[in-house]
């Protein structure tokens, strides 16, 4: 009876927390919904929706903040409260996919407009499956590609991001493994200024050419140990900031679920970066 009692005891608890983290997420989205007018996008003739709108967002942001690996597991949580099969959870998911992408577009203008003047850019390493099962993966076939980080080679995408001092993302993308960082750098940061912070991987006189604008911008890509570049007291501590980016990327790998080999479809892998990235941009 005790043992009993307590695993009841914990499992209230448990419960309890998960709507408050639920309900906290709702609020945020609730308040973009209002302001970007999705209701427009709400079913007003037939059968309504089984999850509305603003719980199905919600729903996909708390499985990326509680790193829950799997829908199937986010389903098995709050199918009492759903009062839904899996398979419409997960259909209502991937409806509201393109919704999320709006949000998420929505808060990287608002963080464009409070930016600050030094800023990072930098790419890292998405796996859509482990490197034994790549000749065999069919989801990602066509977009996926190899491609090598510092970890080694890996089959998949790359994630490149822009963000400021203070960690707050201002661009992204998302290309196949093998996408170059420098074509990827311009399309980031063409209606961006200040001062661009890079490692070694954006070393081009060309780039530093065409993206320099006087007064406005300037790229700084920290040079190779071979190279025979002296560096300023100032442009040294500019590098030294560089490693804020890489907190972006191992908070989104660690605690909003970014890498993932479990969707079986192209729209699952893709809502789940998707999501990922607005759960984290909302934390």
């Amino acid at each position: 009876m005790i043992k009993g009692g307590r695993k009841a005891a914990f499992n209230h608890s448990s419960m309890k927390l998960t709507l408050e983290v639920y309900n906290e997420l709702k609020q945020k989205v609730t308040f973009f919904y209002n302001k970007l007018n999705f209701n427009k996008y709400e079913k007003t003739k037939g059968r309504k929706l089984a999850i509305p709108i603003v719980d199905t967002i919600t729903l996909a942001l708390y499985k990326q903040s509680s790193t829950r690996k799997t829908k199937k597991s986010l389903w098995s949580d709050l199918k009492k409260y759903l009062k839904c099969s899996y398979k419409t959870l997960v259909v209502n998911l991937n409806r509201c996919v393109m919704l999320a992408l709006v949000i998420l577009l929505k808060i990287r203008n608002l963080n464009r407009q409070h930016s600050h003047l030094i800023k990072h850019t930098d790419s890292t390493d998405i796996p859509v499956c482990l490197n034994k099962n790549a000749t065999h993966h069919q989801t990602m076939y066509g977009l996926a590609s190899w491609g090598h980080s510092g970890k080694g080679f890996y089959y998949g995408l790359k994630l490149h991001l822009t963000t400021d001092l203070k960690r707050n993302i201002l661009s992204f993308s998302i290309t196949s493994a093998n996408g170059s960082d420098r074509s990827q750098f311009m399309k980031l940061n063409r209606e961006l200024e200040g001062v661009f912070v890079a490692d070694a991987g954006y070393i081009s006189e060309k780039l530093e050419r065409e993206f320099f604008q006087e007064n406005k911008r300037i790229l700084f890509a920290k040079p190779k140990k071979n190279m025979k570049k002296l560096m300023t007291e100032l442009q040294g501590k500019l590098y030294n900031t560089r490693m804020l980016i890489e907190l972006n990327f191992r908070n989104l790998k660690m605690f909003f679920g970014l890498e993932t080999s479990l969707p079986r479809s192209i729209d699952g892998y893709l809502g789940n970066y998707i999501f990922s990235l607005l759960a984290y941009m909302l934390r």
